[in-house]
């Protein structure tokens, strides 16, 4: 009984907090909103161009491959030169293909208030390799404030038991100029998760 009254007012005081400060519409490379009983925060799309670039790789390095054995087929004196280059330009291409298509893999986190539970998502846009995790508040550890070497910040919240903790990358890419934001959406999700030392978002 007293732990589902501690996690009631925690929900309480923080729907409160909410109400007093709006969710920021933006942070870093995520767009923020509050849909009911839930905080969602989704990673911006690259443009359109980025987008069709993986498929363009790994249509070239069809052709590649195809005109490769073509090649191979038709030598007959069995000294592959130019058809053991386009097939090892052919894997090149779909090597950089897999590690584009991990760059403008999107991220969705969602805070479900009700349940008090948080959803990761990563969205792919290979069909199926969208992964989705779900887990109580009560398994977040901290929400850690990191400057990544290339630059900027990131927001990353830590779960899992002590002995294992696990990470997940929420925001990223966040500029100097947006540290009081930053700030706030830290404290947001540090009040959000019952985690002590943030005060009122």
């Amino acid at each position: 009984m007293g732990n589902r009254r501690a996690h009631y007012a925690r929900r309480v005081s923080f729907e409160d907090a909410l109400r007093e400060n709006r969710v920021p519409p933006r942070l870093g490379d995520v767009r923020l909103f509050y849909d009911g009983g839930r905080l969602v925060g989704e990673s911006l799309p690259p443009p359109w161009t980025l987008r069709l670039l993986p498929t363009l790789l790994v249509a070239l390095a069809a052709v590649c491959t195809g005109v490769g054995l073509f090649l191979l087929v038709l030598d007959t004196a069995r000294t592959p030169g130019t058809a053991t280059l386009l097939l090892v330009l052919a894997g090149a291409m779909v090597g950089g293909a897999l590690l584009l298509e991990a760059r403008l893999r999107r991220r969705r986190f969602v805070l479900h208030f009700k349940t008090e539970s948080l959803r990761l998502e990563t969205l792919a846009w290979a069909p199926g390799a969208a992964r989705t995790e779900t887990f109580p508040f009560d398994d977040v550890r901290a929400v850690h404030i990191l400057q990544p070497p290339k630059g900027g910040y990131a927001l990353v919240v830590e779960y899992g038991p002590e002995s294992a903790p696990r990470r997940a990358l929420l925001v990223r890419d966040v500029r100097p100029q947006e540290s009081d934001t930053l700030y706030r959406v830290w404290r947001l999700l540090h009040n959000a998760f019952g985690l002590k030392g943030a005060g009122l978002a």
